[in-house]
């Protein structure tokens, strides 16, 4: 009996919770005997090299991974089958279509079937490629938490966890210098990760992309706090956030085959904006950055990427493609990629969490 073959990769930023993933799928499928897992390297890119960068995964090769941070098979954000990076003779960059090319390769590698592990962007390239006849599979993968079809993204409660740590370590330092401290955080156009761990270290202001600010509200919550000279604040500021009017903070990255705005230094700019508004007191700024991508995932996470894994092949056994695992509460479900791929999940400024957090005295500056 001839094997199948299921064609695994992580595409987009890393995160924790990924090879949890990866375990999953390789475990769901030692249990079929006519089924064999591999891996390729960078996303989409091991198939588009020459040579090929692909492995072979086994029960073997995934012992143990569920504790392991970031992905063995690599990943990217940059390029990808539809915006391949080529560089032209003048020097210059270029992007060109090579899925047609890159599906020829796959059926002549003998793959039967893909599972996408990868966020928003990731999971458009599933649905361009379901939409060109290939078998795929999507699996949401984002620390932002901005995938509307899913309650929760494995790799969320991680970065929830590394933030709110962060902010129990400002809060000492803070009180011994009576400083203010400003502690930005990912969260390009959803400020789930701000919010939770806002809410979750007791945090006085939270500044998300979703409720722009009004630097003279933080003003006022920043006095609120101290006595005269004594006293300390905590900020929790999304990188995506921006004031009244305002545009973020970010440039155009030169890395090639990247296509976003790379933000970071609304946490710099909002500190320099206290002090013009006539804040007097000390404010240092602290940048997360990717320590929030890093590290061995919660336990939250790994059980989430487990299940997401063991249901990726279990669809994959079922020949249920152009489907995107997803967490519906209590149930991990398939919903169709068009329709995982429609909105993202933005912090609702009228929510419960945000409600809660005002009534635990937290500013958003609105």
């Amino acid at each position: 009996m001839a094997l199948k073959r299921v064609m695994v990769l992580t595409g987009g930023g890393d995160c924790p919770g990924l090879n949890a993933v990866i375990r999953g799928i390789v475990k769901r499928a030692s249990q079929e005997k006519d089924w064999e897992v591999i891996g390729c390297i960078e996303s989409f890119n091991g198939v588009l090299r020459e040579p090929t960068e692909i492995m072979m995964l086994d029960e073997k090769t995934v012992e143990g991974l569920h504790m392991q941070g970031g992905t063995i098979l690599g990943t990217t954000n940059k390029g990808g089958p539809f915006a391949w990076p080529v560089k032209n003779s003048d020097g210059t960059w270029s992007a060109v279509d090579r899925s047609d090319e890159m599906l020829r390769k796959l059926q002549y590698m003998g793959v039967d079937a893909v599972i996408n592990i990868g966020g928003d962007g990731s999971q458009r390239i599933s649905l361009g490629l379901a939409q060109k006849g290939l078998n795929i599979v999507g699996v949401p993968k984002t620390i932002d938490n901005d995938l509307s079809s899913t309650d929760y993204t494995f790799g969320f409660q991680t970065a929830v966890q590394i933030c709110t740590e962060a902010i129990d370590k400002l809060v000492t330092t803070a009180a011994s210098h009576n400083r203010v401290f400003i502690m930005e955080v990912m969260g390009r156009d959803a400020g789930w990760i701000a919010l939770h761990s806002a809410v979750a270290g007791g945090a006085d202001v939270c500044i998300i992309p979703e409720i722009p600010y009004n630097v003279n509200r933080i003003k006022e919550k920043i006095e609120q706090r101290y006595n005269k000279r004594r006293g300390y604040c905590i900020i929790v500021v999304a990188e995506g956030a921006k004031p009244i009017g305002g545009d973020v903070v970010g440039a155009q990255s030169s890395e090639v085959g990247y296509q976003h705005i790379k933000l970071g230094g609304i946490g710099n700019q909002l500190a320099e904006e206290l002090r013009q508004a006539g804040v007097e007191h000390d404010i240092r700024c602290t940048i997360l950055g990717h320590l929030q991508r890093g590290g061995t995932p919660v336990a939250f996470d790994r059980i989430l990427a487990s299940e997401f894994g063991v249901r990726a092949m279990e669809l994959v056994i079922n020949g249920q493609f152009g489907q995107m695992v997803a967490y519906q509460h209590p149930d991990i479900v398939a919903v169709p990629l068009e329709e995982a791929v429609k909105a993202q999940n933005l912090v609702d400024p009228k929510g419960e969490l945000v409600h809660a957090a005002k009534g635990l005295g937290i500013e958003f500056g609105n």
